[in-house]
């Protein structure tokens, strides 16, 4: 999607060689012509998968999640990042370490959420390490839902989240893949 390299190019911000922060674009600010048109894409590109509920991870996940479940005519779910009195206690949880957050948290979604008969499609905003990812796979495994394919905003190729998943014969659509962040500059994978 260029639109979205011109506007990672023009707001985001290199913390790191690992870390790109992009907070006036998908994390804190949203851009709404932006998002719906991620939404797009992901709901064209799995059009005919059958979906029946697009998953995803609070907070950041949500918006390209929601444009996509919109554009599919289908529920949207998130996994909460921690548990809490009002959580569901009948509900699938998964622990994983953040690696932008650097901590670790739990994974909750109410097991009322997801069945067997569900055809997933997980976005995620940014894939690096893939931990939070693993989680939310597992859950679906648990489930015994299909998860259908992934697909994700930004991908750090020069991190092994998404391959690792690629190698697992599980479908990952990225829509930008970032090589590098070395040096300061941001270097697109075709």
């Amino acid at each position: 999607m260029e639109q979205l390299k011109q506007k990672i190019l023009q707001e985001s911000a290199i913390v790191s060689n690992d870390v790109l922060r992009m907070d006036s674009i998908i994390n804190q600010q949203v851009d709404p012509s932006l998002i719906m048109e991620i939404g797009k894409e992901f709901a064209a590109r799995f059009k005919a998968d059958n979906i029946t509920k697009v998953l995803t991870i609070e907070s950041s996940g949500i918006p390209a999640a929601f444009a996509a479940a919109y554009l599919l005519n289908v529920p949207l779910v998130f996994a909460r990042r921690k548990q809490t009195v009002i959580n569901d206690p009948d509900s699938y949880v998964e622990r994983v370490p953040s690696f932008t957050k650097g901590m670790v948290s739990d994974l909750v979604i109410s097991k009322q959420f997801l069945n067997r008969d569900e055809r997933i499609l997980f976005i995620d905003d940014i894939i690096a390490n893939g931990d939070g990812a693993r989680g939310v796979v597992k859950i679906i495994q648990e489930a015994g839902a299909e998860l259908v394919g992934m697909g994700i905003v930004v991908e750090k190729a020069f991190q092994a989240g998404a391959n690792y998943f690629r190698e697992q014969g599980i479908r990952v659509e990225s829509l930008v893949k970032i090589a590098s962040l070395d040096s300061g500059e941001i270097v697109f994978k075709d």
